[in-house]
């Protein structure tokens, strides 16, 4: 394995961690504050679709590495 193949795993792999964390803030309605502010439950929807859209993306450019 490459440097380059060994990053887009491991950073795919952290991109898939984060989706999954916003999936289930989903599933079962965690509240998250910051500084007292309660962020709103669509702010992980948005982060799922980010977070799972890169990582999708960096295991497809990690299957087309020779």
């Amino acid at each position: 394995m490459t440097k380059q193949g060994a990053f887009l795993l491991v950073t795919s792999s952290i991109f898939a961690l984060i989706a999954l964390l916003h999936a289930l803030r989903l599933i079962y309605g965690w509240n998250v504050t910051i500084g007292g502010w309660t962020v709103p439950v669509w702010v992980s929807a948005v982060g799922f679709l980010i977070a799972g859209y890169l990582a999708f993306q960096g295991l497809l450019l990690k299957r087309r590495q020779p």
